[in-house]
């Protein structure tokens, strides 16, 4: 009887982190950010059927990035959980830290677990208050853990880049324009070189306090984001005007053909009319006149002058 090929637990740990991270690192990074009347999710996204933000509760969203089919069994799950507890209880029961805590318990149970693979996502609970010092952002990774974040969140992808474009740009209260340019010049500057994201690869939704409604979740059309980030970059027509006026060429220094102050184009000589008699020859010009003769017209010879 062959003996099993045994495995200690820190290289089975680490080699299952190692796998879980790899497939989150392979999606796209999605940003959380907090502003004056929210908090904002923007996430590269070109599917306008398949999301990554949905809304969990009345004040609560969900964000994860990783494969689609399990972060999604999470959030059907947050869901049934949210109705449950509220139709039970309360609404002011259904609380981001439950549900978050909640997740935490489920996927720390699958990656400790011998029997399956773990879960390839990471994913953010939040919830929006009355004021801004009590939103709450909760991001939870793979193995359970679950970290309180504060101002900003980046997770997926090249989370560490985008994290340190943030780092700069961040100000609090900002304004949702504000935070939304700030969130998408991070996702730009995800790769080694810097590029540009069309907002129809965008998906941005909103929880927003100032809201007269219960629920606070909104997404954020394509037109209106449009209108956010349409401006912050010019146009390629303005970009090769504005390369011509710098070239040092303007209308109003260029020289103008007609100046009252310069003297007249020097014309070829013409001789003028004269009255009927015998042909004039042709006089031409002197060799010998000085370099400052203006070349002009000379009279007519009269072939009487002896000096001719």
């Amino acid at each position: 009887m062959s003996m099993p090929f045994y495995v200690s637990p820190e290289q089975l740990m680490k080699d299952r982190a190692d796998f879980a991270r790899k497939g989150i690192g392979r999606g796209r990074s999605v940003v959380v950010v907090q502003y004056a009347d929210g908090i904002v999710f923007v996430g590269e996204n070109a599917s306008r059927a398949l999301h990554k933000v949905s809304e969990i509760y009345d004040r609560i969203a969900f964000a994860a990035v990783g494969r689609y089919n399990e972060f999604e069994n999470l959030r059907i799950a947050g869901v049934r959980l949210a109705d449950m507890r509220g139709y039970a209880y309360d609404r002011r029961d259904v609380t981001g830290r439950g549900l978050a805590n909640a997740y935490a318990q489920t996927l720390g149970t699958i990656f400790s677990s011998g029997g399956e693979k773990p879960y390839e996502v990471e994913i953010f609970v939040a919830e929006v208050g009355e004021v801004v010092e009590d939103d709450q952002i909760y991001r939870l990774t793979y193995d359970g853990q679950i970290v309180d974040e504060h101002g900003f969140a980046v997770m997926g992808g090249s989370a560490d880049t985008v994290t340190g474009h943030l780092k700069e740009h961040y100000t609090a209260d900002m304004s949702l324009r504000d935070a939304v340019r700030a969130a998408v010049e991070g996702l730009e500057h995800s790769e080694s070189s810097p590029r540009v994201v069309s907002p129809e690869d965008l998906e941005v939704a909103v929880l927003d306090r100032s809201r007269s409604q219960q629920r606070k979740f909104k997404r954020i059309s394509a037109e209106l984001l449009v209108s956010i980030l349409g401006d912050r970059r010019p146009s390629p027509a303005a970009e090769d005007g504005a390369g011509d006026q710098a070239d040092g060429s303007t209308d109003s220094a260029a020289p103008q053909p007609e100046d009252a102050d310069a003297s007249p184009p020097i014309a070829p000589p013409v001789a003028p009319p004269v009255a009927p008699g015998p042909p004039t020859p042709h006089q031409p010009t002197d060799p010998a006149s000085p370099p400052d003769d203006p070349g002009g017209p000379h009279p007519p010879v009269d072939p009487g002058d002896p000096l001719s």
